[in-house]
């Protein structure tokens, strides 16, 4: 026999409108992902995650970037609870990452590559300053990054950039 409460979950789940009923998907294997990344200046890397899986999946909510030899992370923009960003499978999402506001900060630091994950419980890649197209040296200081976007024109639009 199954319990009330079992049995009002599913009448409400099924009672509820498609745009509010409880979907869930798990995260994507990271096998399933291919991760890119490429700097477009001194100062912005521009991020992306394309999921060939056979499912629909998530990822985290925005990227997790970290840099080589510093601690914490790129933080996302806006600021706000954690989350899952869906990807059915072929779907592609961007992000843009400000390494550092202004290139010649003197507090600048310098680092010879970062790493890029699509979900925190993933390992992620790692890509050097001359893979990414940065020359010899990320700059980085209070990096952000935009929350995974539909197209790289939104990833952009959401840190402000062009």
């Amino acid at each position: 026999m199954k319990s009330a409460a079992a049995v009002t979950a599913a009448v409400l789940f099924l009672a509820a409108p498609p745009s509010q009923a409880i979907v869930s998907s798990p995260v994507c294997p990271e096998r399933a992902l291919t991760l890119r990344a490429s700097s477009t200046g001194p100062d912005v890397v521009r991020v992306s995650v394309t999921q060939h899986g056979g499912r629909t999946c998530t990822v985290g909510r925005a990227p997790t970037v970290t840099f080589e030899n510093l601690d914490g992370s790129a933080l996302p923009v806006p600021r706000g609870t954690t989350g899952r960003y869906r990807l059915d499978p072929g779907d592609t999402a961007y992000a843009t990452v400000r390494t550092i506001a202004d290139p010649a900060d003197p507090e600048a630091r310098r680092v010879d590559a970062l790493a890029v994950a699509a979900d925190p419980s993933h390992w992620g890649r790692a890509f050097t300053a001359a893979e990414l197209g940065a020359g010899d040296a990320i700059r980085v200081w209070e990096p952000v990054t935009s929350r995974w976007q539909p197209s790289a024109a939104a990833a952009d639009r959401a840190l402000g950039i062009w």
